[in-house]
């Protein structure tokens, strides 16, 4: 039996993803703890793993930072990228180092499994703590030769004009617009003890022993120069859930696909649900086609879509699972959260993404580049543009096809069985578990 820590941002979107390999990670036997905001009780608890309480992650959950910070909010993306680093994730980043500390000081791990936003992993190792490994929740968003800095949303490029303006761009970053954020970060790390380390603020996500990437990589921009500990484990996705209490339209869904009726969902996740940028635009414009639109409010009360009646073609639920839903879609409407995105690929939906804010673009451009949907590049985008993506989408079978494809690569992957051998390497050894050590895992 090994001891795993795992520590998690409390943000749905970090913690979601993780459940299935502490799943798998309990289920051999090992005694995994997990640090995290409390709102994930329950479902850490109800996988046989121990919860740790993180203090003050009230105030970080999803998007409650934005309340307490209220500036963000009329803050351009990048902006507010950068606040965010400094005062979500940086800041945090120091309270947990010592939360740790306390927290091994009573109880050794032999590891700590942390998402790639949870900084305090690597300062923790760097203070003399275990070593530790990352999942990344997010598109990769390591520095590359072959790729612009994350965030911008470009395509990749491998030519030497492209090249040029990669590393045109990355020095542009590194000194000019997160200049400060590094300086923050090292600031940081000195009341730590630690030296500073200059390091791109994205590129600190690298855990030195393990990198899990939760995608296949016919999703992700090919890079010659990809760090060896970095494993793509394919998605990981949430299990059906053991009781489902249908909504009143279901027999409709069903229908739909038995007549050959188009099946088109619309979903803004559960943080950034407000229905005016998405919802209610999407809604709108397919209302009087032939579609069945299917449209979930995250949580939200199903009014949230405005007053005044839905378009006759229209169903909503607060939540359907994806599991269960996504088998009868056949194009999603997305604001490109990245694992919604990934779940609708794994059950080959083609999508139309329309997302700005946090990794939104770098989802969405990937969506485009990969040919599994469209990118409008806008997060509200007009009733006329959805109208004429989401119609060609469903009408150009290249969309649905390559959508397929990437579905049949990530069913060669068991993102929980893989990551939890890639874990259990990195405790046997204590060493960097690199892509091309003997032994590899296998996709399964």
């Amino acid at each position: 039996m090994n001891r795993i820590l795992i520590g998690t941002m409390p943000f749905v979107g970090h913690v979601n993803p993780i459940l299935p390999i502490a799943g798998e990670l309990v289920s051999r036997g090992h005694d995994v703890r997990w640090f995290t905001g409390s709102q994930f009780r329950e479902k850490i608890e109800a996988l046989g793993a121990r919860y740790v309480p993180m203090p003050n992650a009230v105030g970080l959950q999803d998007d409650a930072w934005k309340r307490r910070y209220p500036q963000a909010a009329a803050m351009k993306p990048l902006d507010q990228l950068r606040f965010a680093i400094k005062h979500v994730f940086v800041d945090s980043a120091a309270e947990h180092v010592y939360d740790l500390m306390a927290i091994l000081d009573e109880e050794p791990a032999d590891v700590i499994l942390a998402d790639s936003s949870f900084t305090a992993a690597g300062l923790l190792h760097e203070s003399g703590g275990p070593p530790w490994a990352a999942f990344n929740t997010l598109p990769l968003t390591l520095s590359s030769r072959d790729t612009a800095p994350f965030g911008l949303g470009l395509p990749p490029s491998a030519s030497a004009p492209g090249r040029w303006r990669n590393r045109l761009l990355q020095v542009l970053f590194e000194r000019v617009v997160f200049k400060d954020t590094i300086a923050y970060a090292d600031r940081v790390r000195a009341g730590l003890g630690l030296p500073p380390s200059g390091r791109f603020i994205f590129d600190a996500a690298l855990s030195p022993y393990l990198y899990l990437q939760g995608t296949v990589p016919a999703f992700e921009y090919p890079r010659s120069d990809l760090p060896p500990q970095v494993h793509f484990v394919g998605p990981s996705l949430p299990p059906p859930p053991a009781r489902f209490d249908p909504p009143k339209w279901w027999d409709e869904l069903l229908a739909a696909r038995a007549t050959g009726r188009p099946v088109v969902h619309v979903t803004q996740g559960t943080v950034a649900t407000e229905a005016s940028q998405l919802l209610a635009p999407t809604v709108r414009a397919l209302a009087g086609s032939d579609a069945l639109v299917v449209a979930t409010t995250g949580g939200k009360p199903v009014d949230a879509l405005g007053p005044g009646p839905l378009p006759a073609n229209t169903r909503v639920a607060p939540f359907v699972p994806h599991a269960l839903l996504l088998p009868f879609v056949d194009a999603m409407v997305t604001n490109a959260g990245y694992n919604g995105v990934q779940v609708a690929l794994a059950h080959g939906v083609p999508l139309i993404a329309a997302g700005r804010s946090e990794d939104k673009p770098e989802v969405a451009a990937r969506i485009a580049w990969s040919g599994v949907g469209i990118d409008l590049r806008t997060a509200t985008p007009s009733e006329a543009r959805l109208r004429r993506a989401v119609g060609k989408v469903l009408a150009d079978g290249r969309y649905r096809d390559r959508a397929r494809a990437m579905a049949r690569a990530m069913a060669g992957y068991d993102a929980p069985r893989r990551s939890a051998d890639l874990l259990e390497r990195l405790i046997a050894t204590g060493r960097p578990v690199r892509a091309d050590a003997p032994g590899r895992p296998t996709p399964s």
